[in-house]
């Protein structure tokens, strides 16, 4: 089998993403004394992100792209995006949890540091990856590689996050009006999740219906649903009148992790910026519809 190996600037981006990725778990996993489930989150996220960058890298090295039983259009950028923004969560989560507060543990400590360091590397990397892979104006490639696949990426990972902070514990169960909001989450993360399969499977012109048609009609119909989430949520968690708590509660403050009230308020703003991604993809779906015809 002939091995293809074209020396680019993408090559060596996912070759860093590699070796960044691979060092900060294997780190992690080594010194880094993780006994919180959080710690187990971070290791999933470098490890996902390494297998993922290797398997790419195989399938280029040994021309198989025509093999893979996906559009390598589009498989490839999507992983990437995955990537940089578990790699970016676990960036942002690890030091919170294992370096914050460690002064005294030593050589652990150095650890966490070391990880900390080359778990940004490996966001900085795969971002580098998703800007050098993305659609230019005028190119042609997959759907993925544009603007509004990209956006599709972002707003089922904040869904993902948004379940995390909501459903452990259960915090949607109160009032009827925030099990609405929970629906709301749903039903747009799986559509977004099919539309990405979709594309990656290329699957796109099996449907009975011009698939730019239907992404302007579901950004539309997700950036009402999504308006309606970030009004309600707020107003049912945080105003008095309706059973919230409007202040940060003194007890939060003494806890090691995110108390309840931390968890709503990060639902919240993530909610709002779901909502101006939703509306972003929308106006990206409607251009395409009006370019397309």
């Amino acid at each position: 089998m002939p091995v293809v190996l074209h020396s680019s600037p993408l090559l060596w981006t996912r070759l860093a993403a590699l070796v960044f990725s691979c060092v900060a778990f294997s780190v992690a996993v080594h010194g880094g004394n993780l006994h919180h489930g959080t710690g187990d989150w971070c290791i999933f996220c470098w490890a996902f992100s390494f297998a993922g960058t290797l398997l790419v890298l195989l399938v280029e090295l040994f021309g198989l792209q025509t093999r893979a039983p996906v559009s390598w259009k589009n498989f490839p950028i999507t992983f990437a995006c995955y990537a940089a923004l578990f790699c970016l969560s676990a960036s942002v989560i690890f030091p919170l949890y294992f370096v914050k507060g460690t002064t005294g543990y030593g050589d652990v400590r150095n650890y966490r540091i070391v990880t900390t360091v080359f778990a940004c590397l490996a966001t900085i990397a795969y971002m580098t990856e998703v800007s050098i892979s993305k659609a230019r104006p005028g190119e042609v490639a997959g759907y993925m590689a544009t603007a509004p696949g990209l956006l599709k990426v972002c707003e089922t990972f904040i869904a993902c996050v948004i379940f995390v902070f909501i459903c452990d514990p259960v915090l949607y169960d109160r009032h009827d009006a925030l099990k609405y909001c929970l629906a709301v989450y749903c039903i747009c993360f799986i559509l977004s999740a099919a539309i990405i399969v979709l594309c990656i499977g290329e699957c796109t012109g099996c449907l009975p219906f011009p698939f730019a048609r239907f992404l302007s009609a579901y950004a539309l119909l997700a950036v009402v649903l999504y308006l309606s989430a970030t009004i309600i949520w707020p107003i049912f968690n945080f105003d008095p009148k309706h059973g919230g708590m409007k202040n940060r509660p003194y007890g939060c403050s003494s806890l090691a992790g995110l108390c309840n009230w931390d968890r709503l308020m990060a639902a919240s703003v993530l909610t709002g910026v779901n909502f101006i991604l939703y509306l972003a993809d929308l106006i990206y779906s409607a251009r395409l519809v009006f370019v397309s015809a």
